[in-house]
């Protein structure tokens, strides 16, 4: 009984409450009719809220937000296409590659009396345009860590010709991978060698067929020269 009693009495008090609260709006809304000349209310339309003048109170502040919101959605939307120019132009700026097979001459290439360069020639991808075929030469683009590979070739120029090549790898001068052959019982023979290198942006990648040596009977492009950028550094 008690328990009822309090539940009551906890319902008579809310409602006083919310009695108290529309009389107190009706009171503060009869005064707002009540005063002279237009409402001091910064901000929002309170002469037209509490004088009920017009339809809709809301309508010129909803049409701020529309244009608030309007400009930061292209605000947004500016940003994200830079980021994703960005984006492209770092992942762009990270394909290289470069494949290239071929020597000049299908008998022979060499001997020379001098070191050569072999320019591959025949080139089936060169992004970032690192590989130059005429010279046979890779160009780092800009500076990180590659991987390189080259396959030699060759076949006996004639009977009773004895294989005879020596191929090497070089880093700006510098000898960092070699293959050779040279013997009389095989009448064909390949080699081939993989390396990741460092280079700095201009850095120099090339094969180089030493003095006195020989590539033959390559018809079939099968001596070969490819490369491509792990990933990039901070030069």
């Amino acid at each position: 009984m008690r328990a009822v009693v309090h539940l009551l009495l906890a319902v008579g008090v809310f409602h006083l409450a919310r009695a108290q609260e529309s009389s107190g709006i009706l009171r503060l809304t009869e005064a707002a009719v009540a005063l002279p000349g237009e409402l001091p209310c910064p901000g929002w339309d309170c002469d037209c809220a509490l004088r009920q003048v017009g339809c809709c109170c809301a309508t010129s502040r909803m049409h701020e937000v529309e244009e608030l919101t309007y400009t930061r959605l292209t605000d947004m939307w500016q940003s994200i296409k830079q980021l994703d120019r960005s984006v492209q132009e770092t992942i762009g700026g990270r394909r290289v590659a470069f494949t290239a097979s071929g020597i000049p001459s299908m008998h022979c290439f060499g001997p020379f009396s001098i070191d050569v360069s072999v320019p591959y020639n025949t080139v089936s991808l060169n992004h970032g345009d690192g590989y130059n075929p005429a010279l046979g030469v890779f160009t780092a683009p800009r500076a990180g860590l590659y991987s390189f590979s080259f396959t030699a070739y060759s076949r006996r120029a004639s009977a009773g010709d004895h294989m005879f090549f020596q191929l090497q790898l070089l880093r700006n001068g510098e000898v960092m991978a070699s293959v050779w052959e040279e013997n009389r019982e095989d009448s064909e023979d390949s080699s081939t060698q993989g390396v990741l290198l460092s280079l700095e942006r201009g850095g120099q990648v090339y094969v180089l067929l030493r003095t006195g040596r020989k590539l033959c009977g390559d018809a079939a492009g099968r001596n070969a020269f490819s490369g491509y950028m792990v990933h990039a550094v901070s030069s």
